[in-house]
């Protein structure tokens, strides 16, 4: 007698998120937060980004579907903020418990279509240090670039450095205290990102896009971040975002050229980590392009330490 077992295979669709659908969000929050834990991401932050990316950025953010389950991700748009318009980032995530099913090939080849409609001729993607993930974007004709580290920092338990004294000179404020007009921090923002290590140039002068887009974002607490002013002005500072739970994030932490070597940033990253775990935070986590020793030395005086590691792999279409 032969006993035959009925398989059900499950079929896997791509389409653009939704960004009326509660479910998407929650899906692409949740695969998000499954394949890359250091990073903060939630619904409303899903549905932030979709509102207030300009128009020029082309931004699709694409989901994976099985049985009407969101089982993978993929952010996909043109690099907005460079003076090349011909580049384009995909950066594609399934849930670990649904990998090797398809569904990233298959974001793979929906964002690629995507943005060489729109004219893109270089693409960027993180991927995570990973044999796996690093054979799967080799297989797709990219090759490795630059790499980057994401750091954690146990909030609950690690003992932090103590507290440096400002400087002469050096005061301490919070991002709150210029919520009438934080048009200096954006100032502070667009020169120290311009310094940043990466493969994209970046170039940031819309201030109302700044607002929209990074201010405004529902994940940043200006409470917990810092800023170190000198005369008045913004001379340091670092970016802070919770998820409105236990965790924390530094996204940016910069000091004017004119300021550097003095201790600004070991000053604004201590004082906002004090006030994070303060505030009830438990884990902090930031990251490191790997060529940025000076601010990994920062990072790991404060008590991160590496979590994981993502290179950036390119592809040049056609």
């Amino acid at each position: 007698m032969v006993c035959r077992r009925s398989v059900r295979v499950m079929t896997v669709t791509v389409r653009a998120l939704r960004p009326d659908a509660r479910a998407d969000l929650e899906g692409f929050a949740r695969v998000r937060h499954a394949a890359l834990p250091f990073i903060l991401f939630t619904p409303d932050s899903v549905a932030h980004d979709l509102a207030h990316l300009p128009p020029r950025a082309h931004y699709r953010p694409l989901v994976a579907v099985a049985d009407g389950e969101v089982i993978g991700t993929a952010q996909v748009h043109l690099a907005f903020d460079s003076p090349r318009p011909d580049q384009g980032c995909v950066n594609v995530y399934v849930h670990p418990r649904h990998a090797g099913r398809g569904a990233g090939r298959l974001l793979v080849r929906a964002a690629e279509e995507h943005l060489a409609a729109h004219g893109a001729r270089t693409l960027y993607a993180w991927v995570l240090d990973e044999p796996r993930n690093r054979a799967f974007a080799e297989r797709h004709g990219y090759r490795p670039s630059r790499s980057a580290h994401f750091l954690r920092l146990d909030l609950a338990r690690g003992a932090l450095p103590p507290r440096p004294a400002p400087p002469p000179g050096v005061e301490m404020r919070t991002g709150a205290d210029f919520a009438d007009d934080p048009r200096p921090l954006f100032a502070l923002d667009a020169e120290t990102m311009a310094d940043e290590p990466s493969d994209l140039d970046a170039e940031m002068t819309d201030y109302e896009a700044w607002l929209a887009q990074t201010w405004r974002h529902p994940l940043v607490s200006p409470e917990l971040t810092s800023v170190a002013v000198v005369d008045g002005r913004p001379a340091a500072f670092t970016l802070a975002r919770t998820d409105g739970g236990t965790r924390y994030g530094t996204v940016m932490t910069g000091t004017a050229r004119a300021f550097r070597g003095r201790g600004l940033a070991k000053l604004v990253k201590s004082d906002s980590l004090r006030r994070a775990r303060a505030a009830g935070c438990t884990q902090a986590f930031t990251g490191n392009d790997t060529g940025n020793g000076p601010m990994l030395a920062v990072n790991r005086w404060c008590g991160y330490e590496v979590c994981a590691t993502e290179v950036r792999y390119v592809r040049e279409l056609g």
